[in-house]
């Protein structure tokens, strides 16, 4: 049995927080340089592996007083960073679910946030079977994480495909065994995996 695993963010749900930030400091190069350099991968990482937003806004603002409109806008306005469905996802389930794959979920997202976002997009409820980081403490790419998926479905490495949009997240699911597929767009990913 072919199991295929999906990453949430980017692969099947829009996630695209410099649209709110180029609109907020009217500039997407300023939007950018925050997000690289303030509200960082490091910081949203804390999040995503269970931090608190308070917690962690409150810390950064203290860091970075002069941005501190811009840090709140992380947590009042993450409903508007989701977008929309991945075009063309949806379509690329449905034919796996036909084809007999077993189909996964492993992301890096705040529990805080998650249980809303899954509740208003349908294609999150398509896959019932899934790892969230917040819920877990730690954040892909640690290879922890990807054997939590493991045990809790009784999963063989060697029987996965990983797909995510961060190629650093695709090698470490590599490493661990599985098949790894860097996601470009629904089109390329139904040839790579031959539907």
């Amino acid at each position: 049995m072919q199991n295929i695993i999906f990453d949430f963010g980017n692969v099947l749900v829009q996630w695209h927080p410099e649209k709110v930030y180029a609109e907020h400091f009217g500039d997407e190069a300023r939007a950018w340089w925050f997000l690289r350099h303030v509200a960082d991968n490091e910081w949203r990482s804390r999040i995503d592996a269970g931090e608190s937003y308070a917690a962690c806004s409150a810390e950064l603002t203290d860091r970075y007083p002069e941005y501190a409109k811009a840090i709140a806008l992380y947590s009042s306005r993450w409903r508007e960073m989701l977008t929309d469905e991945v075009p063309g996802m949806r379509e690329v389930i449905d034919e796996l679910k036909a084809k007999d794959y077993e189909i996964y979920g492993l992301t890096n997202w705040s529990m805080e946030t998650f249980p809303e976002a899954r509740a208003r997009f349908d294609i999150l409820q398509m896959i019932d079977r899934y790892v969230v980081s917040g819920a877990e403490g730690m954040v892909k790419p640690d290879p922890r994480l990807f054997q939590v998926l493991l045990d809790r479905y009784g999963l063989k490495a060697e029987e996965c495909t990983f797909i995510d949009d961060n190629p650093d997240n695709v090698a470490a699911a590599i490493r661990m065994g599985m098949q790894g597929i860097v996601f470009t767009g629904a089109d390329n990913l139904r040839k790579q995996i031959g539907l």
